[in-house]
């Protein structure tokens, strides 16, 4: 159609992020307040673009067993087939049945921010996941193994120079496997993702934004459906 350009509709998407997170950067003070404001970016972009089977919210992460995440910034979960989404004075609670994916969000990356982000992973893959097998018309299929989840760092800045250099890489390929970032975005310099071989390679300038979307959109698709929650699992809590 003659006046419209893909280019321009996919460059303004990173160039609404960015400019929403140099705005909150400027606009408050208070560093609880900037970083409230960086995660409803985030959350708000996500929630936006993301197909709709998948939902984007703030988030603790709880199993079976009755044990709990430390709070998430950002959890991808499942809303199609995942009953027991629970909310409590605005805090949602997920099971970890659900999770496909968890970020951290915050105004710049450092080596603080980027340990915050992998005790975060780790407090959710440590989680029991329950599944059962799918029935269907044929009897029943397998339960579906738990899948990898996704975990990484969202950000507008970085306190590095250069911003997303060596000592960024090495500090993220130095971590144990349960702590490990997948992929991550510093909206004004660019994004990064681990490859097959474990190690993370860094895209640079552009518009990372949106090159973080459509990335996360294809490791998403990756993953597939998350396996079927065993709901007596949780139930039994009614009666202990």
């Amino acid at each position: 159609m003659s006046g419209w350009s893909l280019h321009e509709l996919l460059a303004g998407l990173h160039d609404k992020v960015e400019q929403s997170l140099n705005q909150a950067r400027k606009s408050f003070a208070h560093s609880g307040t900037k970083g409230d404001a960086s995660e409803a970016v985030w959350v708000d972009l996500l929630n936006t673009y993301l197909p709709k089977r998948y939902q984007v919210d703030t988030a603790h992460v709880v199993d079976s067993h009755g044990s709990f995440s430390q709070q998430i910034d950002v959890v991808i979960y499942d809303r199609q087939y995942t009953p027991l989404i629970f909310e409590m004075h605005g805090i949602k609670i997920i099971p970890a049945e659900s999770v496909y994916a968890i970020f951290e969000a915050k105004q710049t990356i450092n080596a603080m921010y980027v340990g915050y982000a992998r005790d975060k992973a780790a407090s959710v893959r440590k989680l029991d996941r329950t599944s059962l097998a799918v029935p269907w018309l044929g009897g029943k299929a397998e339960a579906k193994k738990p899948h990898h989840i996704l975990s990484g760092i969202l950000t507008f800045e970085s306190d590095w120079s250069p911003p997303m250099g060596k000592t960024m890489t090495d500090l993220l390929d130095s971590a144990p496997d349960e702590s490990l970032l997948d992929i991550g975005c510093v909206a004004a310099h660019g994004w990064f993702g681990r490859g097959v071989d474990g190690q993370t390679a860094v895209t640079p300038g552009g518009k990372p934004a949106t090159a973080l979307l459509m990335e996360l959109i294809a490791r998403l698709q990756e993953i597939g459906t998350v396996p079927m929650i065993d709901v007596r699992a949780y139930a039994r809590w009614l009666i202990e």
